[in-house]
């Protein structure tokens, strides 16, 4: 009988081993994994100097395009996938490209800062705050985020094609803006009616080149 209740503690004794072992060995294997995947994980900094956007608005009677400079960026990844990043974009940087004379353009550049259109002595930055990034395949992402205009903040979805140069990375695509759910309203359909020939369309473009060096 002795015998019998020694031989059961000496099982459970060596069972009970058994299973600290394939503990430690789970707690070593999650520890280098871990590892690896922090290891894998990158902060990429954007320079702001070397990237670049270009606005396009668009009406019935034509268009007008521009330039905006970013402030700072940057991108988190994990291996082939960007877990977040943040871009913070001087709304007083816009210009005007498209018009040849400097008063006419400064007229213009002044209505897209002004409570019209982009409020900028009150909102003086945009913010874009990436939540998830994809690959699709050939170089090419799917972005997710949150885009901040005048106090608003609504979701967005882009893509872009990432290119790697001699210096660094780069991602360019371009980004549809509907500012009706920014509260941009001048010359909207979406606010007002029997516009005419003096609507301006809600959705304009930032085409846009991230740079990141390496």
């Amino acid at each position: 009988m002795l015998f019998e209740v020694d031989k059961q503690l000496s099982f459970a004794v060596n069972l009970k081993q058994k299973a600290m072992k394939n503990i430690k060995i789970l707690m070593v294997v999650s520890t280098f994994l871990f590892a690896g995947i922090m290891a894998d994980a990158q902060n990429l900094k954007l320079d702001a100097k070397k990237s670049t956007i270009v606005w396009t608005g668009k009406k019935v009677t034509g268009k007008h395009y521009g330039k905006i400079n970013f402030i700072s960026g940057s991108l988190t990844s994990s291996g082939r996938a960007y877990t977040g990043g943040e871009f913070v974009v001087d709304m007083n940087s816009i210009t005007c490209d498209d018009l040849t004379d400097a008063g006419t353009s400064a007229k213009l550049v002044g209505h897209l800062k002004s409570d019209d259109f982009f409020g900028v002595e009150s909102f003086p930055t945009a913010k874009l705050v990436i939540k998830s990034g994809s690959s699709k395949g050939n170089s090419k992402y799917d972005f997710t985020g949150d885009l901040t205009i005048k106090g608003i903040t609504q979701p967005v979805q882009f893509e872009a094609a990432l290119n790697t140069v001699s210096d660094g990375l780069e991602f360019a695509g371009t980004l549809v803006v509907d500012r009706s759910k920014f509260n941009v309203r001048y010359g909207s359909g979406s606010f007002f009616q029997n516009l005419g020939n003096n609507m301006i369309y809600d959705e304009f473009e930032l085409e846009f080149k991230a740079f990141f060096a390496k």
